[in-house]
């Protein structure tokens, strides 16, 4: 136990004295080798209705939880902001959306949705509501995009989250395609494009259907880069920075106020061959620092009557350390605090 964590501790130190661009790549960390000082907290949700699938949500500046869940019909509404006590304090969108995969709120209080599934001419864009709820603007085309590369679609956008000048970042390539566009989008806070970055592959810098994004206090982009096992970090301007293995891999990924990562691993597998292969990496959420890449936490997924269930598949931190955990497969929103 105390050799894993020695050979991690090397492997970081090497890499802040080879400087910002080193390619690193830690083991995935064991769960043997770190606490959960986390406890899991029921009943703390006062929605109108139960959740549907999820894996939308983030913490805003006033600390309130925003999830987007998946309705069956135009007539559900899936944008919900709770309290940190759990009230429902605003609830639209109805009709808008397909398959909402990610939620972000820029410092003006907008609030931004990734929709990664199109059907019937709807889908497959970003939109952008004011804090009340109406829309102020989409990006992308209305159910197109799947296998395009242009500057003006999306090919099904899983992630969405602004810089701290209001730039707006979008993770793409999501499609299911054998060439899908794996890539980042880059635009201003008013939908004016600025540059992608990115492309399909596994080398360093490179993205294999990108599945949620995250941003520092630095504006260090942060890529659930789920299809190589692995976090991709880049400054903001697009550059590769690293590539860290020892978060496992990653469906969800969310870093708070102090710079700590959380990172949902809700796929890896041992089976020889299978698409989510990933040897020796425990399903579950591993929590470090964004800075230097040591794992500290790990919490198991949440026990659930059906085993069979996917673990949680998204993860947002509030201003108090409460841990939220969107899930498709079990259709609720998992709350975890300190103990």
């Amino acid at each position: 136990m105390r050799s894993t964590k020695l050979v991690i501790a090397l492997l970081v130190s090497a890499a802040a004295v080879h400087g910002a661009h080193a390619q690193t790549s830690y083991p995935c960390a064991d769960p043997k080798d770190l606490s959960n000082p986390y406890r899991l907290v029921t009943g703390w949700a006062q929605t109108p209705r139960p959740w549907g699938p999820n894996n939308a949500l983030t913490v805003d500046a006033n600390n309130n939880l925003w999830v987007v869940d998946r309705c069956p019909d135009d007539a559900c509404v899936p944008v919900f902001q709770l309290s940190p006590q759990g009230r429902t304090m605003k609830n639209f969108g109805a009709g808008l959306f397909i398959e909402p995969h990610s939620v972000t709120v820029d410092r003006d209080g907008n609030v931004w949705v990734a929709d990664a599934q199109a059907k019937e001419g709807k889908g497959f864009q970003v939109t952008k509501f004011s804090p009340d709820g109406r829309v102020l603007l989409k990006l992308g085309k209305p159910g197109e995009g799947k296998g395009l590369k242009g500057l003006d679609t999306f090919d099904a956008p899983t992630g969405v989250v602004a810089a701290s000048n209001g730039d707006i970042f979008v993770a793409e390539g999501h499609s299911g395609l054998a060439d899908d566009n794996s890539r980042i989008m880059k635009f201003t806070k008013d939908g004016r494009f600025i540059k992608t970055f990115a492309t399909r592959g596994t080398d360093d810098g490179q993205l294999r259907s990108p599945h949620a994004i995250a941003i520092d206090s630095q504006d260090r982009l942060f890529v659930a880069d789920r299809g190589n096992s692995r976090v991709v970090i880049y400054d903001k301007d697009g550059n590769f920075i690293a590539a860290w293995r020892q978060f496992g891999r990653p469906s969800g990924i969310y870093v708070d106020k102090n710079d700590m990562l959380y990172v949902a691993d809700s796929q890896s597998s041992d089976a020889v061959g299978a698409a989510n292969y990933n040897p020796g990496c425990r399903r579950g959420l591993r929590i470090g620092s964004a800075k230097d890449g040591r794992v500290q936490y790990f919490i198991a997924p949440p026990v659930v009557p059906n085993p069979v269930l996917q673990p949680p598949i998204a993860v947002a931190v509030d201003h108090n350390g409460a841990i939220y955990l969107g899930s498709d497969d079990q259709m609720t929103v998992h709350k975890s605090v300190r103990n």
